[in-house]
């Protein structure tokens, strides 16, 4: 289930997608710029996708402050740990989080989900809050509808990210 707001937002990037002559990386800038200026507690968002050769992620396409962190090694941090683990993390509250690379003083809360292609974790869609604990399952339900969304209509295409 969504809600009325990630509905309105689902609409907003699946139009931005259907664009067929936006470049890929355009496309996931411009979906970046849509979550984190539509849904209040997204003051970050990025895309990152996985060298499989150096267990490394790669920051992509982002929308927010700039950030170091440009390049995560699988395990590491909220991110690299979706790396490994295949699933959605949650983090409420960063402070209580051993595993945790600092992007930001001000970041609060974070929200990770991977984005597959033929069942594969190839990246990941990365939510920073500067709120504690914002995060919902409408949150994660409409993250995992837009990576399948990226997934589906890109597909191979993201490979060579």
């Amino acid at each position: 289930m969504i809600s009325s707001i990630h509905s309105t937002v689902f609409s907003k990037i699946s139009a931005l997608i259907s664009d067929e002559k936006k470049p890929l990386i355009e496309c996931l800038k411009a979906v970046c710029e849509c979550l984190k200026n539509e849904i209040e507690a997204y003051d970050w968002v990025g895309f990152y996708f996985s060298n499989f050769k150096s267990q490394t992620l790669h920051l992509k396409a982002f929308s927010g402050t700039p950030t170091d962190h440009i390049v995560i090694p699988f395990g590491k941090g909220i991110c690299g740990q979706v790396a490994l683990s295949n699933q959605n993390f949650v983090v409420p509250d960063v402070t209580a989080q051993d595993n945790y690379i600092a992007c930001s003083l001000d970041v609060r809360s974070e929200l990770v989900v991977p984005l597959f292609l033929d069942k594969k974790n190839i990246g990941q869609i990365d939510i920073d809050s500067k709120t504690p604990n914002p995060f919902s399952i409408e949150d994660e339900n409409l993250l995992e509808k837009v990576c399948h969304l990226i997934s589906k209509t890109y597909g191979r295409s993201l490979l060579k990210l």
